[in-house]
């Protein structure tokens, strides 16, 4: 698990030139109304699994190849291998805690680079804890898989395009666990991971909910990052950008971010065009991109083990 780092001046600078990009793109009309952004982002008539059906990306570059993951010690989890159509993938998941009860279950991906894992069992600062511990203190099994091309695994990177079908492939791989209660399988992510479940969210209702942190509207708001495709070429940037998939979501999906992280320009482009009743957005006031992930995660681990995520914005107030 590579861990996300705090953009510069010079790279927040590219990320809002790059938000007025999109917002002239999809405003065609010299006043860009909220009905103008709804029709565009959110009413899109083609479903992302069509627009991907028929397309092959082309991946135009490579990073190298990262390490093995580390085999935990002393820990909750284990490392596993699950199927996917590029080979066996590497997993951190939560052992069977040898109750004999099959337990509510999420599949989380982490940000900066989500298609590698590491040390997720190790204690982390509650400031910026991208481990999510607190779905395991609650008694939530938790799998973070690695995606193809990372750490040394088989295929080739191609950066939210390929990775969703390996979520997928993960997914099954956690249901299918003695120990898992199939119907009660989460999806969440933060930063590159939160704009990955938001993809995989608009390609299957197979979630009782997604949860996303600190996503991105665009691909392009990566600034050329985390995307192995030609970032110029507008078919390959679309697909791999959740604004305009926001129609297709069926699942309940619940979008977070705190005040001062990658809201304005980012979470709230997607807010505001929003059409679809099954997403809610949650700017958490007092909080950055990093410190409102534990908080969050807290709530949200109690309410799974309640049965339902039921976010409102009074739930999340004064979080700490």
């Amino acid at each position: 698990m590579a861990q996300f780092q705090v953009p510069s001046a010079e790279v927040q600078m590219r990320h809002l030139i790059i938000v007025f990009i999109l917002l002239l793109h999809l405003c065609a009309a010299p006043a860009c109304s909220s009905e103008a952004q709804e029709e565009s982002l959110a009413k899109d008539p083609v479903t992302l699994v069509d627009a991907r059906q028929d397309f092959n990306t082309k991946i135009v570059r490579q990073e190298e190849g990262s390490v093995l993951p580390e085999v935990p010690v002393e820990s909750d989890f284990e490392l596993v291998r699950y199927k996917s159509a590029v080979g066996p993938l590497a997993a951190y998941v939560t052992k069977d805690p040898g109750d004999g009860k099959r337990h509510p279950a999420i599949v989380w991906i982490t940000g900066g680079d989500c298609n590698s894992i590491g040390d997720v069992w190790t204690q982390q600062p509650r400031n910026n804890d991208q481990s999510v511990s607190g779905f395991r203190d609650a008694g939530i099994v938790t799998m973070f898989p690695s995606l193809r091309g990372g750490n040394e695994n088989p295929g080739k990177r191609e950066g939210f395009y390929g990775e969703v079908d390996d979520f997928l492939a993960a997914t099954e791989h956690l249901a299918a666990l003695s120990y898992v209660d199939p119907k009660q399988i989460y999806l969440g992510g933060h930063s590159t991971g939160g704009t990955l479940v938001m993809l995989v969210g608009a390609t299957t209702d197979r979630f009782r909910g997604i949860i996303s942190m600190g996503s991105v509207a665009a691909a392009e708001q990566y600034g050329g990052q985390f995307v192995y495709c030609d970032p110029n070429d507008e078919s390959e940037m679309r697909l791999r950008s959740p604004m305009h998939w926001l129609h297709c979501v069926e699942s309940p999906m619940y979008v977070l971010e705190g005040a001062s992280g990658n809201w304005d320009g980012a979470i709230k482009l997607m807010a505001d065009a929003n059409g679809n009743p099954k997403i809610e957005f949650f700017r958490i006031p007092g909080h950055d991109h990093f410190s409102v992930i534990a908080p969050l995660v807290e709530i949200i681990a109690d309410e799974i083990v309640a049965g339902q995520i039921k976010l409102n914005r009074q739930s999340l107030l004064n979080l700490r």
